[in-house]
């Protein structure tokens, strides 16, 4: 086997449905800290719990973190030496290091029906006791329990907890935290059908897959004194862990399921851009040094340091994300931005005869989300219905009779325009507004006005007829004169 990285960490997925926000921030950090000391991060999907399983969750995962670029070095689809990286192909080892442990004296079979568990539990939730394992087959001598093995009893295999003392461990972000021993259950290793728990077959794997750091919500806080007995009974390392905090919608409530829009596939319908998205997630719970806030995947690998990782809950606002996703789509250098709206373009656009890159330029200043790009551009096909009032501007100065001479005066002008640059028509526009002695808004408004048929636009009035072209340009004023002379009379 390749000598073991400095540091290992994994993103370990069930594929029960689509990626959560918060799921997807506990791979960017464990993909982060692997990433900033040259480790190596590895992907395992964990499809043991069958009942809750999603057909083509599994490819979900697999296309959302290469869509971010949370590349794994090891995984299912790739390999690597620790495989199979997909639980249920590892299925036949977790049952006999449950045995190991029982010939140990640190688990053991229990034979406790559901029928009694369940009305143990019901009798003690009754007592406004939280409802536990009371331990029943726990003292069950050797001999005993192989009679009722041999008579083909069910059972499951539990963890045999000590029930006096503490069990400690130290947290990256916590710091040390101390557990009564009495206050842990003896949880299942092995259930019934002879699968292992989500929380033994972790344990297992991570060893398995030398796992050096876990990164993992703040959830799994209570169960870590737990897994830390199981290690101590193999003799195994225990990792480094790292125990992020919530991502909340509000103060007291967090980012659930239940409310839609917690998973990172609606904010890619929503028009967020993919690496805008990471930048986001990352701050939310990390504090990088300085004021930087714009970040690339790459300058993330640099800036990420555990340290910054906060106790408190982040609260997601989308305000805030989308001030992120306007800031890097109007970064972009213009080739790379003019890909990424493409396609929205064509939402609304046949026309392929128009100059595009004059239309992204136009674009990208006033950039905030993708779904907004096919609404602002299609009037390009077709004018829409618009009302003479677009016409009235106060600020302007515009009104429907100076706006009627406006287009009047400019119908001849762009008739002997030959050259139809952007450039060359503000020229020409611009050097007749100073013939004129008006405010450049007395031509340029009107002009914008019956171009597009809009309040708002990408780029003003003379950007527009180049974008559109000579022919369509003419047409259009020509028809926004009738469209005022048609009220008018």
């Amino acid at each position: 086997m390749e000598e073991i990285s400095l540091v290992r960490t994994r993103f370990a997925p069930s594929p029960t449905g689509f990626m959560h926000i918060g799921n997807l921030r506990t791979a960017l950090y464990a993909y982060l800290l692997a990433k900033k000391d040259g480790g190596t991060f590895i992907l395992r999907i964990e499809d043991t719990d069958q009942n809750r399983y999603v057909e083509g969750a599994t490819e979900v995962i697999y296309d959302t973190l290469r869509s971010c670029g949370l590349n794994w070095d090891e995984g299912p689809d790739i390999g690597g030496d620790y495989g199979p990286y997909i639980q249920s192909e590892r299925m036949g080892m977790y049952k006999e290091y449950a045995k190991s442990l029982v010939e140990k004296g640190e688990a053991y079979y229990c034979f406790c029906t559901k029928e009694r568990i369940q009305a143990l539990h019901e009798e003690q939730k009754a007592a406004g006791e939280t409802p536990h394992y009371d331990r029943h087959c726990r003292d069950l001598s050797k001999e005993e329990a192989e009679k009722l093995l041999k008579s083909g009893a069910e059972y499951v295999i539990r963890q045999k907890v000590p029930t006096t003392g503490e069990t400690s461990f130290k947290d990256v972000i916590y710091g040390e935290i101390i557990t009564p021993n009495k206050d842990l259950d003896d949880q299942i290793l092995i259930k019934a059908d002879g699968m292992p728990t989500y929380n033994f077959a972790n344990v297992v794997d991570d060893h398995l897959m030398a796992i050096t750091h876990i990164v993992r919500g703040n959830e799994y806080l209570s169960s870590t004194p737990k897994y830390n007995l199981l290690y101590e009974a193999f003799g195994w390392d225990i990792p480094e862990y790292i125990h992020v905090e919530h991502i909340m919608r509000d103060t007291t409530h967090k980012l659930s399921k239940r409310d839609g829009d917690a998973y990172f596939g609606d904010f890619v319908k929503k028009g967020f851009y993919i690496p805008a998205i990471i930048n986001y997630i990352a701050l939310l719970g990390w504090a990088p040094k300085g004021e930087q806030e714009i970040f690339s995947l790459e300058e993330l690998i640099k800036a990420f340091d555990i340290s910054g990782i906060s106790k408190s809950p982040a609260v997601f606002d989308e305000v805030k994300m989308k001030a992120i996703n306007a800031a890097w789509l109007r970064s972009l250098p213009p080739e790379e931005f003019k890909a990424v709206i493409m396609p929205y373009i064509k939402q609304t656009v046949g026309r392929d005869d128009i100059d595009f890159d004059l239309l992204c330029s136009c674009l990208q200043p006033r950039a905030e989300l993708l779904t907004d790009i096919p609404e602002k551009v299609d009037f390009i096909d077709s004018m829409p219905e618009y009302d003479n009032e677009l016409y009235i501007n106060k600020k302007m100065k515009t009104t429907l009779e100076s706006s009627l001479t406006a287009l009047e005066t400019l119908l001849p002008i762009f008739e002997e325009q030959k050259d139809f640059t952007a450039a060359a028509i503000h020229e020409t526009v611009m050097n007749k507004i100073s013939e004129m002695g008006v405010k450049n808004g007395v031509l340029l408004f009107p002009l914008r006005t019956a171009l597009s048929g809009k309040a708002m636009t990408p780029g003003g009035g003379t950007e527009l007829a180049a974008i559109l072209g000579k022919d369509e340009t003419i047409k259009r004023i020509k028809d926004g004169i009738k469209h005022i002379q048609a009220q008018q009379i």
